[in-house]
């Protein structure tokens, strides 16, 4: 009876029957950072260049007091996926499976859906370096769209697999492709054509400042959604923040190992399932240091999302507005750097084409990278058989499959209409998600952590926030649907 005891001690009950250890000691912030930055810099491919300047182009200031709140609504979400992975070690979607099979796979098939479209994202960077390069000469614009989109990604590809450790090269690209942006844009918007649109820019954060501009076009519902939801990192790209910080081997992920590269070298030992944490009194000191730094790291991506969105809005507004200069089709990138060029020369068309390739082309590399790691991590978890390849070789698989894929689905459409369509079916996971993390970490993770790991009301109160206001947004978007059917 003793031993059997000492057993249970050692193990979760229930859905959790997990060997307990102690949790790491935290490192530092500087050593812990880079999740948070990594999710930031990802964030930038979309709302930020795309469809927030779009709207604002469109409609001036009437929808901008909208994106404050639609970043904050991605701190719960963030915050809890984060919890999840910090307390077992182990990622989101394996959560999700333990919470209900049936929930997990659902999502794991809309997941899979959702990302057979994010090769627009490499083709919507490849409007940049089209405009910038004219290369190769005489193609169409079409043309060179999709050369430098299937060239950025056979780049990136070759990088992935001769990298050492995959995550550490995502995590410093990723860092430079923030410092380049916000650093673009922050020197753009001095400009004095964009000050001067300042105060009026702020007065448009609290509130629509007057009627439409133009009529409004039920067309863009879609892309006001897109908007709305893609501030942050919507859909299903706001799981991968889960498998960053179990391959930055943050809190208990420390223990479970990390997929590393290049594909033929020496493996880490990896293993699906996680821990938990155990009751000791440091274990408790280090969590208070942990949740510090997972509240920061969080911060940090909504805040940097936040002011690089704040900042490609108002140089809309200044410079695109004016003019009813819209950026869509194969001049996603193309129709802001015109209207720089025009206010300052070569130099300022060249800066923004910099900065938009930077911001597209890196979010086709982490998105292939973090739906790798996933669709790796889901088949292990779903079929134990599939253990017996190591979680690297799964990880290569699905990165070639994914490359396959991508690159077909980018002949099909513009990049604008294949983004928006991969926007729709994540949204219908963004609804799920609130509850979805509340079931999880509040009601079945819960009961099997100490006393001071356990979530609070106030978490619950604020995923509740989130689902009302994503649900709202999903009735509304039906509504307008169907009275334009």
């Amino acid at each position: 009876m003793e031993g059997n005891d000492e057993r249970r001690a050692m193990t979760g009950g229930g859905a959790f029957r997990l060997e307990r250890r102690p949790l790491p000691p935290f490192p530092g912030f500087i050593a812990a950072f880079g999740p948070g930055i990594v999710w930031m810099a990802l964030a930038q491919g979309s709302g930020e260049l795309i469809w927030w300047p779009y709207i604002i182009a469109k409609y001036g200031l009437t929808f901008l007091c909208l994106l404050i709140p639609a970043c904050l609504l991605q701190f719960p979400l963030n915050f809890e996926i984060g919890r999840y992975t910090l307390l077992t070690g182990e990622s989101i979607f394996h959560g999700f499976l333990r919470l209900n099979r049936g929930l997990g796979v659902f999502l794991w098939v809309l997941m899979s859906l959702s990302f057979l479209w994010f090769g627009a994202f490499a083709s919507a960077g490849g409007t940049a370096l089209a405009a910038l390069t004219h290369f190769p000469d005489g193609w169409s614009a079409r043309g060179q769209t999709l050369f430098w989109g299937y060239a950025s990604i056979l780049v990136f590809v070759v990088a992935i697999v001769l990298s050492k450790v995959v995550y550490v090269l995502i995590e410093k690209l990723m860092k430079i492709v923030a410092v380049v942006t916000v650093a673009g844009l922050l020197w753009a918007c001095l400009e004095p054509e964009v000050t001067a649109a300042a105060p009026a820019f702020a007065r448009g954060l609290a509130g629509p400042v007057g009627p439409l501009p133009r009529p409004w076009e039920m067309a863009d519902a879609t892309k006001l959604l897109t908007a709305i939801t893609f501030a942050g990192l919507g859909g299903f790209w706001v799981l991968f923040y889960s498998y960053w910080l179990r391959d930055k081997g943050s809190g208990m992920a420390a223990h479970v190992g990390r997929i590393t590269g290049p594909l033929f070298g020496r493996p880490e030992p990896v293993t699906s399932d996680g821990y938990l944490p155990d009751a000791e009194p440091e274990t408790a000191r280090r969590w208070r240091r942990w949740r510090r730094f997972l509240c920061s790291d969080v911060l940090i991506g909504i805040g940097g999302n936040l002011l690089t969105t704040l900042m490609t809005c108002l140089l809309a507004y200044a410079l695109l507005f004016p003019k009813g200069l819209l950026p869509q089709d194969y001049e996603l990138a193309v129709v802001q750097s015109r209207f720089f060029e025009a206010g300052w020369g070569e130099v300022g068309r060249v800066l923004f084409l910099v900065v938009a390739a930077a911001f597209l082309t890196d979010t086709w590399l982490a998105t292939a990278d973090a739906v790798s790691r996933m669709q790796a991590d889901i088949v292990q978890v779903l079929f134990p058989r599939a253990r017996r390849i190591e979680t690297r070789h799964w990880y290569f698989f699905f990165l070639a499959l994914l490359t396959v894929i991508t690159s077909l689905t980018m002949l099909l459409d513009a990049p604008g209409p294949l983004i928006l369509t991969s926007a729709l079916i994540g949204f219908g996971g963004t609804v799920i998600f609130p509850v979805a993390l509340y079931f999880l970490n509040h009601r079945l993770l819960a009961p099997e952590l100490p006393a001071w790991a356990r979530p609070g009301s106030w978490s619950g109160l604020l995923l509740l926030v989130s689902f009302l206001a994503y649900l709202a947004l999903a009735l509304a978007y039906l509504w307008a649907v169907w009275e334009t059917a």
